[in-house]
């Protein structure tokens, strides 16, 4: 036995020396078969007999002898592997006990606490105190900073050394006034290296500070995730002390976990799998973790079987490192910027130890917030985008949501996006990325395409809740047959951590084999942040090329799609939005922060046209760049998918309604300036100019100041993008050839509006019981149907309070009764009348509505303001339509789409409750009823009920969230014919842009003015703006689109002088294409629109130099 035990000590002195000529690896393999007496690649438990005993000496010390091959039970096998590597089990005895070696305390330790996100050097100033292990602190959003002084003992010469932190919370290190590293225990982040090898000349005493923020990843809810912040929370440092850490027993542990990974994931009936979970079990046999001489056959083993290679047709998996940060979510947008800088940085000391590895990064907004805070961080990410490690992807200003911004701001996430990528790292992104978003509009293949994108990457229609969308690879075609090519990465998921479970679920996931054999792989912890690992790094390495599995390889976003690329012609196309059936809540909750988008969307688009105007005609006006780039911005960051949406805490929510003010009243000086320029003249009486904002004339009832501040009516037209005086008392009445609105209320309490065109009656309670057509008598409202009947929902999701609209909701339809007798006159007629009513919703929610028609108007609108305050419930508003129809058209970005009114499969019940902006149609052969808003976005279309959503209670993540006063309007518009040739688009606009009666210093010009028109309805001219890149001439972009679906020929008329007109791409780069034909008249030029551009709904940009 003593000689046994000398043979087996030399075998493993000999296997620690590697042979000559191989590297250490595979020299020992070689060794390890030798010893065992089987092959250097033998994979099988039967081949490779290498199996050893502890054998009890004399000295007490262990050794280790051959012992014969023996059968095994696989679940023994397998737990007895798993209880090896446990965190919690025998970490007395087992591998995982011993990965940090000798232990010492910090020297020193003090804190102090604060409300305020202070900088460092700000920081470092304050008044520490003493501090120990077990110091509690808090509350949640405070912040702990903590001074630690460390002296590392002389005897660790030679080793790795570790700061052990684990606390409560998110914290960052600083290191010689620099953030170095991420800590956080649910981001596994819980030791910073302090040195990766301690040499004789080191320091042995150094100070860092630690900066916790009072939160943690996701946020501080009460209870659960997703739950209302906990606003007393306390947080509690748990650790921090320094260790030795053994990197050879962390290697050994990854390969286990891998191990024991395939043995799981293959199952029973794979050979290989077998050869995993045995030579598992081989490396427990021959691994002493007291011994760190046997740990070289341990690995080698495992080498020996990861070495064995796959066939060349093998899946391969693009990895690359990922972070997934919210720009606001659970947390506050100030967090989010700390967010970045504790996730950015720890991936970029990755980045430095791992050549390799690949770090790819969206967002522009949440990179110039580090770039203002953490500016020598911001340096070194710049530093390795040259090199090709860190790769800004995506192309947007953040992660926008797909269905509720407008098509110029999803322009504008584009255009401000790409020119900061460009100007910062020197290129435009070729991908667009946005993984974690609610829907995906049918606009954004063609905006993409227009903003130097073709390619797109997502995987939340993984979460649909009825139907698993058919592909991972595919062609995505929009409205106007734009082509992008989609890829959904197959392990549904952008936070890896690189485990065989997750390797082989994209493998075994991907729903097109044989057309595309590559798919993207993208690891880290995401969502609050948190980011990559290097132990996830050092699986994936591990993986590269492993018979039995996928190939793994450290990759690009440029590589993946370059190699689906090369398969395109094997894609399938899928032809429109990509709806998600989950979340549709959002396009509901948060009413206030929705109608604060959809009206500074408005004020932007009009700030813009005015001040291009007054650009184009007064030498001395500036146009507002800097000012209208940060309004802008704060607008597309208020679209990111968690805050727009709704699904947001209410800090995160009141930073929002800020940024929307900040729009409006900076928006207000800023028309104001630019209404002044316009009619620069001379000195005199402040008068009042009536702008139109749109492209096309329009005539409407306008309510204009008067002195002592009260207000009167006027009818007046005004030109297409242009101006007029507003009437005065001594002015001239224009002449009225519409019928003026007459209002009567019969005995019964009912009161009847009509204009001429429309015909309204409501009943005493304020239900709408008629709406006729005048000219052919055609009656909108189904026969003894009500419309305008409110209805009361209850509304209790599955899990995601905010986000959901389960179906089962339908099932609970309650109308609300309103009063008779409550139903009064309010304008009596002549330009305009109405009549308004009160509505008791509930005991604690009230409604009051005005029912207003105007002369001339083609749609009733009703104002309405709502007193809510409820829990868990949902108001909407329905108008049972006398058409019928299996498919309703709904407004989307540049367009429209149709979406079926029945529920045939699965496909059509799901989409329940979908989007919409400013309308909606229920058409057939001849005769339509559309139905208007001006900030709502919820819907439905079944059957013949059109029903706009309006109000929702949910408690999560905001438990205030909807609660208090609201005000809104929408309109009912029935016509002849189709949609489009009815007027449903201007009518929709105009009830969103208002006639604007705007104060100027001087006298007002005494006639009218236009400045852009077209010569055809089906174009709109969406964005007049001055160029992002202008010379000194004047340089302005004119967005149009096609909003008919169909091809017209379209000329543009402009009074503005007119040196070129040229075609240019959204990111307003010159088209090839060129110059636009052009011609001269006495009043002033008109230029033709190319065929490509006036079709299909297609969004296009011109250049005009003035």
């Amino acid at each position: 036995m003593k000689q046994d035990s000398l043979e087996i000590t030399t075998c493993f002195q000999q296997l620690a020396q590697p042979e000559d000529g191989l590297p250490k690896a595979a020299s020992v393999a070689r060794k390890a078969a030798r010893v065992g007496g089987g092959r250097a690649d033998a994979g099988t438990f039967g081949s490779c007999p290498l199996q050893h005993a502890a054998v009890k000496q004399n000295s007490g010390s262990l050794a280790m002898a051959a012992a014969a091959p023996s059968l095994k039970h696989w679940r023994t096998a397998l737990e007895r592997v798993e209880k090896f590597v446990s965190p919690l089990y025998f970490t007395d005895c087992n591998l995982r006990g011993s990965l940090f070696g000798d232990r010492c305390p910090v020297a020193a330790l003090a804190s102090f606490l604060t409300p305020e996100r202070l900088s460092y050097e700000d920081a470092v100033q304050q008044d520490f105190s003493p501090a120990q292990v077990g110091h509690r602190f808090g509350p949640t959003w405070w912040t702990c900073w903590f001074r630690v002084e460390l002296i590392i003992p002389e005897s660790w010469v030679g080793q790795e050394v570790h700061l052990c932190w684990e606390s409560d919370g998110e914290g960052l290190v600083w290191r010689d006034g620099e953030p170095v590293q991420g800590l956080t225990t649910e981001g596994e982040k819980n030791s910073y290296v302090l040195t990766s090898r301690l040499g004789e000349g080191d320091p042995r005493s150094l100070t860092l500070y630690v900066e916790v923020a009072c939160n943690g990843l996701l946020g501080a809810g009460k209870g659960s995730m997703i739950s209302p912040p906990d606003p007393e929370k306390m947080f509690q440092l748990s650790q921090a002390e320094l260790a030795v850490f053994h990197r050879d027993i962390h290697k050994l542990l990854v390969d286990l976990e891998l191990l024991l990974g395939i043995a799981k994931g293959l199952g029973k009936d794979s050979q290989r799998s077998f050869q995993a979970l045995y030579t598992a079990n081989q490396m427990v046999n021959v691994c002493d973790p007291t011994r760190p001489e046997t740990f070289p056959v341990a690995q080698a083993l495992a080498s020996r079987f990861f070495g064995q290679r796959g066939g060349d047709s093998q899946h391969t998996l693009h990895a690359m490192g990922h972070c997934h940060i919210d720009t606001a979510w659970l947390w506050p947008f100030k967090e989010t910027v700390r967010k970045c800088a504790r996730s950015w940085v720890t991936a970029l000391k990755l980045m430095e130890q791992n050549a390799d590895f690949i770090f790819v990064c969206s967002q522009a907004q949440q990179l110039e917030w580090v770039k203002s805070h953490y500016p020598s961080l911001y340096a070194q990410l710049q530093a390795f985008a040259c090199q090709g490690q860190f790769v800004p992807v995506g192309g947007t200003w953040v992660e926008m949501d797909g269905n509720l911004p407008s098509g110029e701001a999803m322009v504008r996430q584009f255009l401000q996006g790409q020119s900061f990528f460009l100007r910062e790292f020197g290129k435009l992104c070729s991908e667009f990325w946005l993984p974690d978003t609610f829907g995906y509009s049918a606009q954004l293949p063609q905006i993409m395409r227009g903003c130097g994108i073709t390619r797109f990457l997502t995987q939340k229609l993984s979460w649909n809740l009825v139907n698993s969308f058919p592909h991972h690879n595919f062609l995505w075609e929009g409205l106007d047959g734009s082509r992008v090519l989609v890829h959904f990465p197959p392990g549904d998921s952008y936070g890896m951590q690189g485990t065989v479970e997750e390797v082989l679920k994209t493998v075994n996931n991907n729903k097109d084999k044989g057309r595309a054999n590559h798919s993207a792989f993208l690891f880290g912890f995401g969502d609050g942040g948190g980011g990559p690992t290097q132990t996830m790094l050092d699986r994936l390495r591990r993986l590269n090329n492993t018979d039995g599995l996928p190939r793994v390889q450290l990759s690009s976003p440029d590589q993946l799609f370059k190699a689906l690329e090369s398969d395109q012609g094997q894609l399938c196309t899928w032809v429109g939005e990509l709806f998600l059936e989950l979340h549709n809540g959002t396009y509901t909750t948060h009413a206030q922060i929705k109608k604060g988008n959809r009206e500074c969307e408005r004020i932007l688009h009009d700030i813009e046209l005015l001040s291009s105007l007054a650009l184009a005609r007064s030498a001395h006006f500036l146009y507002p760049v800097t000012q209208l780039q940060h309004l802008w911005r704060l607008l597309l960051l208020n679209q990111f998918h968690d805050v727009v949406t709704g699904s947001c805490i209410q800090l995160v929510a009141e930073d929002a309604m800020k940024h929307y003010e900040d729009i409006r009243s900076h928006g207000n000086t800023l028309l104001s300036a630019a209404a002044g320029a316009l009619c620069a003249g001379e000195p005199g009486p402040e008068g009042l100019l009536v702008v139109n904002t749109l492209p096309w004339k329009r005539t409407e009832v306008l309510s204009l100041p008067k002195p002592g501040g009260a207000q009167s009516l006027a009818l007046v037209t005004v030109p297409s993008m242009g101006y007029a005086p507003a009437p005065t008392p001594s002015s001239p009445q224009p002449l009225q050839p519409q019928q003026p609105v007459f209002v009567m209320q019969e005995t019964d309490g009912s009161v009847t509006l009509d204009n001429g065109i429309i015909r309204v009656r409501l009943d005493p309670t304020g239900h709408l019981t008629s709406l006729v057509l005048v000219a052919s008598g055609r009656e909108a409202i189904a026969e003894g149907a009500l419309g305008n009947q409110f209805v009361l929902f209850d509304d209790v999701p599955l899990y995601w309070d905010a986000w959901d609209v389960m179906d089962y909701h339908l099932e609970t339809r309650k109308p609300v009764v309103g009063q008779a007798g409550t139903l009064s006159i309010g304008t009596e007629g002549g330009l305009r009348g109405s009549a308004w009513f009160l509505l008791q919703i509930s005991p604690n929610s009230r409604l009051s509505q005005e029912v207003v028609l105007d002369i001339g108007c083609p749609y009733v609108r009703f104002h309405t303001e709502v007193h809510w305050h409820e829990a868990h419930k949902f108001l909407k508003v329905e108008f049972p339509a006398r058409v019928r129809s299996t498919q309703a058209t709904y407004e989307i970005q540049f367009g429209h789409l149709q979406r079926p009114t029945h529920s045939n499969t699965s496909w059509d019940w799901a989409r329940f409750e979908v989007w919409t902006h400013r309308w909606m149609d229920l058409s057939e052969h001849g005769f339509g009823l559309a139905l208007l808003n001006n900030c709502k976005y919820g819907a439905s279309a079944r059957g013949n009920i059109l029903s706009l959503s309006l109000l929702r209670a949910p408690k999560a993540p905001d438990a205030t969230a909807d609660m208090g006063c609201h005000e809104f309007t929408y309109a009912l518009m029935p016509h002849e014919g189709s949609f489009q040739d009815a007027g449903v688009i201007p009518a929709a606009y105009s009830l969103n842009f208002p006639l604007l009666a705007l104060p100027v210093p001087g006298p007002a010009p005494a006639t009218a003015w236009s400045a852009f028109s077209l010569s055809s309805p089906a174009v709109v001219l969406e964005t007049v703006k001055q160029a992002e890149a202008t010379t000194q001439n004047c340089t302005l972009v004119l967005r149009l689109y096609e909003a008919y679906g169909s091809h017209v020929d379209c000329w543009v008329y402009t009074s503005l002088p007119v040196q070129e007109a040229v075609l240019c791409d959204l990111l307003e780069r010159r088209d090839p294409a060129g110059q636009l034909s052009s011609r001269f008249t006495p009043e002033g030029h008109l230029f033709s629109l190319p065929s490509e551009v006036s079709s299909a709904c297609a969004p296009a940009s011109i250049k005009l130099s003035t």
